[in-house]
């Protein structure tokens, strides 16, 4: 397969001094610790995301929306919002912006191709409090990038120089389990910011360019007619919805805030639709490791044991890690 040329979006430069945001991004800002970060807001990020893809492809709501479009926290301080379309080459493209008390700011945006095509999937989680931002952007791979030599180049050799320029942007921010990793491609931004004005202009130049660069992808996506390889592109996808469903690190919130029914509800039937339809293998199927001696499902993040402190890629965008898949 030929690799997609991105040269366009790779050669966008921030319109900002690199020396003075790795500086804030580590260390702080005393100024900015004495910013109102209340006025920071992540619609814009949905905006652009919705304008952007409406100039590439027809999108239409989903049904998801009739059900869910907003909830009320149970204590009555924060409201979850609902947005769901499908396009074309669009399975789900769906976002859930929570506003609470305290700054509390969340996103999360994800854009889940139909399964007739292996194009990533676009993933934007973030979290943002007074305190600190805690930001996961990324084209998670539907198919392994650490063996899977063609898949890699296919979709992220041309990807490399924008996120190598964005990871001197925006330092890796620690710890990140083995399990997690495989879900994670060479490009992804995982970081912890404090939150400030500029901070959230440096994550907005990343999301528009990530985003944009998705786009490009998609727009030069081919349809797959061989049922073995749409099969193939089926189960990668549940794969990637059966982990997140169970073990997304949103959960726990989502469940102080709507209760453990409704979260439950949120996740399997909103946020990762598509893991009680697409495919039939459950949880352990895919993960037995995690299967504890009386069939339950062990409920630790991780049962490797492995973290990787580091960014675990170098700027070839090779795999620099201990293997563990």
């Amino acid at each position: 397969m030929n690799s997609l040329s991105l040269s366009f979006w790779v050669g966008l430069k921030p319109s900002f001094s690199r020396k003075s945001r790795l500086c804030r991004c580590r260390e702080g800002n005393t100024e900015a610790g004495t910013e109102d970060v209340s006025a920071l807001s992540y619609h814009k990020f949905l905006d652009f995301a919705l304008t952007e893809t409406k100039l590439r492809t027809h999108l239409v709501p989903s049904p998801l929306q009739e059900k869910f479009s907003h909830i009320q926290a149970v204590d009555g301080k924060a409201e979850l919002k609902f947005q769901s379309f499908e396009a074309s080459k669009i399975r789900l493209l769906r976002s859930m912006y929570i506003h609470g008390v305290d700054t509390v700011k969340v996103l999360d945006f994800t854009v889940f191709p139909r399964v007739e095509f292996d194009l990533p999937i676009f993933c934007a989680n973030f979290f943002t409090n007074s305190a600190t931002s805690i930001i996961v952007l990324d084209l998670n791979p539907l198919h392994d990038v650490i063996d899977n030599r063609e898949y890699k180049e296919k979709y992220y050799r041309h990807l490399l120089p924008l996120g190598m320029k964005y990871a001197g942007l925006l330092p890796w921010g620690g710890k990140l389990t083995a399990e997690s990793l495989r879900f994670f491609s060479p490009v992804v931004i995982w970081t912890r910011l404090t939150p400030s004005r500029d901070n959230h202009d440096v994550l907005f130049a990343a999301f528009k360019d990530y985003y944009k660069a998705w786009l490009g992808l998609m727009d030069h996506a081919v349809e797959e007619t061989e049922a073995s390889i749409v099969m193939c592109n089926l189960e990668a996808q549940h794969r990637y919805l059966t982990w997140r469903a169970e073990k997304d690190a949103g959960h726990h919130m989502l469940k102080r805030l709507i209760g453990e029914a409704r979260a439950r509800d949120v996740l399997r039937r909103f946020l990762f639709s598509g893991v009680d339809e697409l495919a039939s293998k459950n949880f352990l199927d895919y993960f037995p490791e995690y299967r504890l001696e009386n069939g339950a499902v062990n409920e630790k993040r991780s049962v490797i044991g492995k973290a990787f402190e580091n960014r675990p890629w170098d700027n070839r965008g090779e795999f620099i890690g201990d293997k563990f898949l």
